[in-house]
């Protein structure tokens, strides 16, 4: 079973579509995180769902 961490990330509206962008695709390649999901609401403000796998050692012995 794959078990998943999560961040929750909320975005002002008044941070450019590039700006955004940008933070994603940062913490995608440095950080391993993937987009779950993006909402945006009536206000114009943005709320982000990033997650990543957790990967548990387990003992060989």
């Amino acid at each position: 079973m794959v078990e998943y961490e999560f961040w929750n990330l909320t975005i002002d509206r008044h941070q450019s579509r590039n700006a955004v962008c940008r933070l994603l695709t940062q913490a995608a390649e440095y950080q391993g995180w993937e987009l779950d999901r993006l909402r945006r609401d009536r206000t114009g403000k943005r709320t982000v769902v990033l997650r990543r796998k957790i990967i548990r050692m387990r003992s060989t012995w």
